[in-house]
């Protein structure tokens, strides 16, 4: 298959990474690709749909990820998973002798181990520039929905119309569901069985990098799970604190002992990020070096420092995206720097996934959450046009139109760009440049 055909079928069917910030996947091909890369790492504590959906459609994935190799002349296809997914990479080894060029990149139990830069590292020893394109090291990564979603699109001609979410915590049956897209967070967890607990809070995205939302917000292409918790929890609290309280408790406890530097695994591979020098220059004011300030932008946001790394339980990750944006808005942008060698203590200073959800406190919710491959029904959805990096798509229905399960109610809009489907049956409730309303008109729960 021709790129072109490729990244036409890739956009039409409206395929984004399924996860992150949801780049357009055709945009990714690219024939200076040396090496592909399958991320099955499932970097956030309590996700558990990449490993599941890998192990149950094995080969229809793998069969999709070499297709991409081969399409963008790459010389080797890497599937990079952690150690402990003993089902999924039995089920791996039963497929991967038919693909040639296709193997295993053996992952630690540690975080974040998903994060494509990290990633990299691990199975091939590349480090990507500071602020830098995997596709400059000769690499590309996929999300394992991603690479499923164009197996379905290449094989039974479906478009992206639902998302697997692992709706966990305090719910009285954790699961992994395949929503559709555009039904509520409060759809998934009623799924789940309900909340167990009174004025439960919504963590959606992952414990790590997730943020708290309302009940009535959509599922996109991006959402991989919802966490049930309690309003006392230690990550709800974290997350509800405001920045200027942060400063102020920095300014007063930080003492410079450099534990959130240590451990960042982006300063681990040699890029210019110092979070305790940026807590000091931001509490005492001092912009004699601009170059602390400006090296936010080499911040991936993991969170380990401020919730893993820091015993003061600062807030490193929180107060540098402020001022990231600060800079964004202002329009500065990110300088042009090679990263330094890669410190030898690197491999001792990896956070282990068990210490970090006892630090959590997220142990006693790490239990099994299988998954149920059919998409559920719902009776109406609010799906947005903007679910991917780049331009929104541009509506393609009315008020008051008919639609079925997987019709184009969104085309692409100039520039980066992928369609989007009607995730139900339904008549269109309402069609405007933000999103669009389906009501189900099937006998739909």
């Amino acid at each position: 298959m021709e790129i072109k055909e490729l990244a036409d079928l890739l956009q039409k069917n409206g395929v984004v990474g399924a996860g992150g910030a949801g780049f357009p996947t055709y945009a990714k091909l690219d024939k200076r690709a040396e090496t592909i890369l399958m991320n099955c790492a499932e970097c956030e504590p309590l996700l558990k749909l990449h490993r599941q959906l890998l192990e149950k459609h094995a080969d229809e994935i793998v069969s999709a990820f070499h297709l991409v190799m081969e399409t963008v002349g790459a010389k080797e296809a890497i599937i990079g998973i952690k150690k402990e997914y003993k089902k999924t990479i039995e089920a791996l080894k039963g497929v991967i002798p038919n693909y040639s060029g296709v193997r295993l990149g053996l992952l630690d139990e540690v975080y974040p181990a998903g994060d494509e830069v990290v990633l990299i590292y691990e199975v091939t020893g590349k480090v990507v520039r500071p602020g830098g394109l995997p596709i400059e090291s000769g690499v590309i990564v996929f999300n394992v929905e991603t690479l499923y979603n164009l197996s379905r699109a290449m094989h039974k001609s479906e478009p992206v119309v639902d998302k697997l979410v692992s709706v966990v915590a305090e719910v009285n049956r954790p699961v992994t569901l395949r929503m559709p897209l555009g039904a509520t967070v409060e759809d998934a967890v009623r799924l789940a069985g309900g909340a167990k607990i009174k004025n439960p809070v919504y963590f959606v995205g992952g414990p790590m990098m997730g943020n708290i939302m309302p009940g009535s917000t959509p599922i996109t292409k991006t959402t991989n799970a919802i966490l049930v918790l309690p309003e006392n929890h230690y990550l709800v609290e974290r997350k509800r604190a405001k920045p200027e309280i942060m400063l102020k408790r920095a300014a007063a406890s930080c003492c410079q002992c450099s534990m959130c530097t240590d451990l960042c695994p982006r300063h681990m591979l040699g890029h210019p990020i110092q979070p305790h020098l940026f807590m000091r220059a931001a509490t005492c004011k001092d912009v004699q070096d601009p170059s602390i300030f400006v090296d936010t932008f080499f911040c991936c946001s993991c969170g380990l420092c401020e919730l893993y790394s820091c015993f003061q339980g600062l807030s490193p990750r929180t107060l540098m995206a402020e001022y990231k944006n600060g800079l964004r808005a202002a329009g500065v942008k990110p300088p042009v720097v090679q990263a330094a060698p890669v410190p030898r203590e690197r491999e001792l200073r990896k956070a282990p996934m068990k210490r970090l959800m006892a630090r959590l406190d997220l142990v006693k919710y790490n239990v099994p959450a299988p998954l149920e491959d059919k998409c559920v029904g719902v009776k109406s959805v609010k799906i947005p046009l903007r679910q991917h990096i780049g331009a929104p798509a541009v509506a393609a229905v009315k008020d008051g139109d008919v639609v079925k399960r997987g019709q184009t109610i969104a085309e692409p809009a100039n520039g980066l760009s992928v369609a989007i489907h009607a995730s139900i049956c339904g008549r269109v409730r309402e069609a405007n440049a933000n999103y669009i309303i389906i009501d189900s008109t099937e006998n739909q729960a």
